[in-house]
């Protein structure tokens, strides 16, 4: 069953297509619009760890900056991506200078880096940009199937 997490409120939301009903998926618990495209979205330290603690899929987090040119070049790889497995796997973004303390506890030495999450533990980790076939291939390598 596809799962959403809410922007809003950050409720991890199953969503069965046939309970979906006209116009767009409803937060079970703040009734705002889910977004179901699988577009990443920004989380800050709080919500990140609400969202790995309680997530039944995959996430993985990408840690990044805005001046980070590498980190803005695989931007698109990873919306392309959550689009192809939307509620199939959360991707979820940390920037890294508004967020040091969680970015530090991660042991982030180095920009974009990937990390993947299961059963709210890490599994996995890559650091630096990859072109889209590559980053697939990952994911494939640590079980997240496509």
């Amino acid at each position: 069953m596809p799962i959403f997490r809410c922007a809003e409120c950050g409720r991890i939301n199953r969503i069965k297509a046939k309970d979906a009903g006209p116009g767009p998926a409803k937060c079970g618990q703040c009734k705002s619009a889910l977004d179901t495209s699988g577009k990443p979205q920004e989380v800050n330290t709080s919500q990140f760890k609400r969202a790995i603690r309680n997530a039944p899929v995959p996430v993985l987090l990408d840690v990044w900056a805005p001046w980070c040119g590498p980190c803005r070049m695989v931007a698109p790889v990873l919306e392309s991506i959550g689009k192809e497995r939307a509620g199939e796997l959360m991707i979820l973004k940390v920037n890294s200078d508004e967020n040091q303390q969680l970015s530090s506890s991660l042991k982030i030495s180095g920009i974009p880096t990937m990390l993947l999450f299961e059963g709210g533990k890490e599994s996995a980790r890559q650091s630096g940009a990859m072109p889209k076939p590559n980053l697939d291939a990952w994911l494939r390598s640590q079980g997240v199937s496509k």
